[in-house]
């Protein structure tokens, strides 16, 4: 064995077991974080009369419990507008789309305090029953870990995006007591992509959340369910359009979230004070609706229940709660839309079970089965999720016939919701930010990355007023083909070639014969932008300008060429690489 062979072998050792070890500790620390945040929500809905029990046990004092509906919401976003203004950099609660970009894009991703302030924002927020969802939170409590993992000189390929994904993992795993989803998760809605080098860490970290979950702190299940399944086949007909109606439903959803944030952008209300607002109207609204408040674990279990509610309840609580959702999370509210969409989902499944029997009077499996599809089609329409989802409904069931049933409205769901809005509300999100992942990753990313980053500042000057000699001369000695020219104050006038020069008067005006058009990049010009340009391109380099269209350098073409194929290598390497 050469000595080469010995240090690739001693390599390969230190990646196994330091990726093992990265796997291990953040997945014990995003799990123990996931676990102390939903305890605290819960210790804050119980103090602050939001959580259904609380406000039993208080019946007996019902102008306090109208009291807190009333002002703890309204509070709780005030306090949740001032930790926006004043503690994250960013001006907003961060989220999954911010994990997404951290791991696409490798860009610097937010600060730690920003990190901890968003994470604080979201407490507040679902403890003071704002009707914003948790699992979001919990998903950037993962990425949090992740990313300070990634910060350390580990000497890992890909280090940040295989810890963000192993804190992601961890987190969702321990959430819903489901490993696989949360292994699938990480990979689906993060990562993008599956390779065994992000596989394997991954599947460690969110194995380590469950354990820990599930055997250390023997945590519940989200819901109990039983099931003796699917009695007809015609049944599976219903849950086919089921997952189309719930298409419709998500796009209901996202809608009203776009459009409650413009209507926050027009209200004339300082930014941080219309959480505040929001909240006022949300405990109005519970004084009548009170399963609108807070994430609705209670409600979720309750919808599985036979007869637990009548149909006009049912949708009643559908509308009220799509509306104050779009608005706690339009004006500022800081949680994520997992959650609510996972109730919405449950209570139109419950509807649409109790319904059925009146428009196709047939015997049929339940109200259960309907409100699991319903459930699952809703939530992983708006995430861009649909193995998760049906993962989640296995491993919390157990029931294959409830999986098969669940997969088919989410099958058919997310046919229709991918071509009316997109995979997922993040990538929505993502794409108002400039980052478009519906063109496929290899294009975003390369849209992503400057071609300023290439710059050279080797290239040839002529200057306006100059002679065509002059220049000609300058062209010759200097072994160029081309020249930039600019006037005295730098601006780009045009491109000047040796082939031009040849047949002209030496003594005219070098800008006679420039060419004024031409390909020319800008400071915020993208790999894959300048790629398209470059179609037909004649010439050496290609000028690059600031604004006021200074000259700052030129891009060559073989530089051009030679950073597409570095990015798409390095893609490659990560997607398919194992170690």
């Amino acid at each position: 064995m050469t000595p080469m062979d010995q240090v690739t072998i001693r390599q390969i050792i230190y990646r196994i077991l330091m990726v093992s070890l990265v796997a291990v500790v953040v997945g014990t620390a995003a799990s123990l974080a996931a676990i102390g945040f939903v305890d605290a929500i819960q210790w804050l809905n119980d103090r602050l009369l939001i959580s259904p029990y609380a406000r039993i046990q208080a019946e007996d004092r019902h102008w306090l419990v109208v009291a807190a509906t009333i002002a703890v919401p309204a509070v709780g976003g005030l306090l949740v507008g001032l930790i926006v203004r004043w503690l994250i950099k960013e001006g907003r609660g961060l989220a999954p789309p911010d994990a997404i970009l951290a791991v696409q894009t490798r860009r610097k991703a937010p600060t730690i305090r920003s990190g901890l302030a968003s994470t604080l924002a979201s407490l507040v927020s679902l403890g003071s029953g704002a009707s914003v969802g948790q699992y979001g939170p919990l998903v950037y409590l993962g990425t949090l870990f992740g990313t300070m993992v990634g910060r350390l000189r580990l000497r890992l390929p890909h280090q940040r995006s295989i810890a963000i994904g192993c804190g992601v993992a961890a987190a969702i795993s321990t959430a819903f007591n489901a490993p696989i989803a949360g292994l699938v998760f990480a990979h689906e809605v993060i990562l993008r992509h599956y390779s065994l080098r992000a596989f394997a860490p991954v599947t460690v970290a969110a194995a380590t959340g469950y354990v820990i979950a599930n055997v250390i702190f023997e945590r519940p299940p989200l819901f109990r369910v039983q099931f003796g399944g699917v009695e007809h086949s015609y049944e599976f007909l219903f849950f086919a359009l089921e997952g189309v109606i719930c298409a419709g439903l998500a796009w209901v959803f996202m809608r009203l979230l776009s459009l409650s944030g413009k209507l926050a952008a027009r209200t004339p209300v300082p930014v941080w004070l219309k959480p505040a607002v929001a909240g006022l109207v949300l405990g109005l609204v519970a004084l009548q609706v009170p399963e609108v408040l807070g994430i609705g674990q209670e409600t979720l279990r309750f919808a599985i229940i036979e007869d637990a509610f009548a149909i006009h309840e049912l949708a009643l609580i559908i509308v009220a709660k799509l509306a104050l959702t779009a608005l706690c999370v339009g004006f500022g509210f800081v949680g994520g839309v997992f959650s609510p969409a996972l109730l919405v989902g449950i209570l139109f499944g419950a509807f649409y079970g109790l319904i059925v029997p009146f428009v196709a009077p047939f015997p049929h499996s339940g109200v259960v089965v309907y409100a699991i599809c319903g459930m699952m089609a809703l939530a992983s329409s708006v995430i861009g999720a649909p193995l998760t989802t049906i993962l989640i409904v296995f491993e919390l069931t157990r029931s294959y016939d409830l999986t098969i049933a669940a997969m088919v409205a989410v099958v058919f769901s997310n046919l229709v919701s991918y071509r009316a809005v997109g995979r997922s509300l993040f990538d929505v999100q993502l794409k108002a930010r400039g980052f478009d992942l519906s063109l496929g990753r290899d294009r975003a990313i390369l849209q992503n990355h400057r071609v300023v980053h290439y710059l050279h500042a080797d290239y040839t000057t002529a200057r306006a007023g100059e002679s065509v000699g002059a220049v000609r001369h300058t062209l010759v000695a200097n072994g160029r083909a081309e020249a930039v020219l600019v006037d005295q104050s730098d601006v780009y006038q045009g491109m000047v070639h040796l082939q031009d020069l040849v047949e002209a008067d030496p003594e005219a005006p070098v800008e006679s014969i420039a060419h004024a058009t031409g390909v020319v990049f800008h400071e915020d010009t993208s790999v894959w932008e300048s790629m398209e340009m470059l179609r037909g391109f004649l010439g050496e380099a290609v000028p690059l300008l600031d604004r006021q269209s200074r000259v700052l350098g030129v891009v060559p073409e073989e530089a051009v060429i030679r950073a597409y194929l570095e990015i798409i290598h390095e893609l490659r390497r990560e997607e398919n690489e194992a170690a």
